[in-house]
C-alpha cells in the first residue's frame, strides 16, 4: 500500500495548527500514541522500577524492560546489550569516560571525523587530554564527504577505537560505516557507531554491522527528550566500569567495598526516565506499523523535490547535496545572515534551523559562521516546501 503522508499527519496532533516543521534533524515531532503512553503511564502506573513489590510498581517495571526489549528487536540486539541514558551525547561521555578508566594506555590513538557532532567530539578531546591519548581526524572534502582515501596512513598500531558518526546532522552525508568497521575489526580496534540522525532513515541491525557500540537519542525517532540508547556488545560492557554510581546499580555494598550489577543495569543509576523510556518503546511501534521502504521511497522523492526547488533560487548556496544523502540540507543566502532567514520564516509558522548546528568543525571547513539547515520527515509535504520556497523569495526581495 503506498504511503499517505495526510493520513500519517494526523497521528501527530502539533500538524494541527497550521505548522510547516522542517527541523526534524533537532527534534521530531510526537505521535499520539507516544504522547498517550506518557501520560497513561502517570495516570495509572507511576511508581519505581525494579523496585517496589505492589502492583503498579511490577506494572511500571513491566512496562520499562518492555520497551528495552523492544528497543532491542529494532536494531537486533540483546536486552542486556541495551542501556537507557538521557541522550546520545550521555551515551558517548559514558563510553569515553569508562575507556578512559580502565581501556587506554598513554599515547593510544582515538580516530574520529571532522563531521562529527560537538556531542563525539568534546569528550574525546577531554579524555585524550586527562589521560595523555591521542587524538585524530578523518578529513572532510569539499564536497562535504569523508575522505578515506588515506584511512590506512590514519590507523596504526595505536588506534584503539574509531568513533564515527552515522549521517551528519548538517549535510545529511551518509558515511561507509561497514567499510570502516571492517577494516577496525581485522585491526582489533573498538569501533562507536553515532546514529542519532540515522536511526530514522536507515535500517540498523548492529550484528549485521558488527560494530562494538551504537548510540542514539529517542526524541529523534517521535520519542520523547530525555531518553537515549547505548548499545554494547555484552562482553565489552561488563568489563567496562560504571560512569554514574549509586542506587539499583550495585550488587552488594559493604563499609569497605562495593560491587556491581552485570549490564545493563550497573550502567542506569539512580531513578530512570521511566516514563519517557516506555514513551520510547511506543514510539518504535509506531515506527515499524508503516512499510519501511514505502516511506523511505515518499521521504526520499521530497528531499529531491526539495533539492529541486532550493536550487531553482540564484540566491541560494547549498552544501553537499548528494541524491544518496539523508533528508537534510543546509543552505546560505547571499548578503542576509541565517538568522535572519529563520525568524522571517517563523512569522509564517515555518520552522527552520539557524546557527552552527552544534558541528563547528563543518563550518568552518566551509568558512562560515552560521548557516541555515531544512531537515524531512515522514510527515512533511511538497505543499510545505512550496510554502518554504515562495517565503525565501519574499525574504530575498526584502533583505537584498
Amino acid at each position: 500500500m503506498k504511503f499517505d503522508v495526510n493520513k500519517y499527519r494526523e497521528e501527530f496532533p502539533i500538524m494541527n495548527d497550521k505548522l510547516v516543521y522542517l527541523d526534524s534533524a533537532s527534534t521530531t515531532q510526537k505521535p499520539n500514541s507516544v504522547i498517550n503512553s506518557i501520560s497513561n503511564f502517570y495516570k495509572k502506573s507511576n511508581a519505581n522500577v525494579h523496585r517496589g513489590t505492589y502492583q503498579i510498581a511490577e506494572d511500571a517495571t513491566l512496562q520499562y524492560e518492555n520497551s528495552r526489549k523492544i528497543i532491542a528487536q529494532f536494531i537486533n540486539a540483546k536486552n542486556e546489550e541495551i542501556v537507557f541514558t538521557k541522550s546520545t551525547t550521555e551515551s558517548i561521555n559514558l563510553i569515553a569516560y569508562s575507556l578512559g578508566f580502565n581501556f587506554f594506555n598513554e599515547n593510544d590513538e582515538i580516530l574520529i571525523t571532522e563531521m562529527e557532532h560537538h556531542s563525539n567530539i568534546i569528550p574525546w578531546q577531554i579524555i585524550s587530554k586527562k589521560f595523555n591519548l591521542i587524538l585524530k581526524y578523518i578529513p572532510l572534502n569539499n564536497k562535504g564527504e569523508l575522505d578515506i582515501s588515506n584511512l590506512s596512513n590514519l590507523i596504526t598500531n595505536k588506534t584503539k577505537l574509531i568513533s564515527i558518526t552515522h549521517m551528519s546532522n548538517v549535510l545529511g552525508s551518509i558515511n561507509p560505516i561497514e567499510k570502516i568497521i571492517s577494516i577496525a575489526n581485522i585491526k582489533n580496534i573498538l569501533t562507536l557507531i553515532d546514529a542519532a540522525q540515522s536511526i530514522s532513515h536507515i535500517p540498523i541491525d548492529v550484528k549485521k554491522i558488527n560494530c562494538d557500540y551504537l548510540v542514539f537519542s529517542g526524541h529523534k525517532i517521535m520519542g520523547p527528550t530525555g531518553v537515549g540508547i547505548l548499545y554494547g556488545k555484552n562482553d565489552l560492557l561488563n568489563s567496562m566500569e560504571p560512569f554514574l554510581t549509586g542506587g539499583h546499580m550495585i550488587k552488594d555494598v559493604s563499609m569497605d567495598k562495593s560491587t556491581y550489577s552485570l549490564s545493563p543495569f550497573k550502567f542506569e543509576a539512580g531513578t530512570p526516565n521511566i516514563a519517557q523510556a516506555i514513551g520510547l518503546g511506543e514510539a518504535i511501534k509506531f515506527y515499524k506499523q508503516y512499510n519501511y521502504n514505502h516511506m523511505h521511497d515518499y521521504l526520499h522523492r521530497l528531499y529531491l523535490y526539495l533539492i529541486e526547488n532550493l536550487q531553482s533560487i540564484p540566491e541560494i548556496k547549498l552544501y553537499s547535496y548528494n541524491k544518496n544523502n539523508g533528508p537534510v540540507i543546509s543552505f546560505s543566502i547571499n548578503g542576509i545572515h541565517a538568522y535572519d532567514v529563520a525568524k522571517l520564516l517563523d512569522t509564517s509558522r515555518i520552522c527552520i534551523r539557524a546557527g552552527h548546528h552544534c558541528a563547528q568543525p563543518i563550518l568552518n571547513k566551509f568558512n562560515l559562521e552560521s548557516i541555515n539547515r531544512v531537515s524531512l520527515y515522514y510527515y512533511n509535504t511538497s505543499e510545505e516546501i512550496d510554502l518554504l520556497r515562495k517565503n525565501l523569495l519574499k525574504i530575498i526581495k526584502i533583505l537584498s
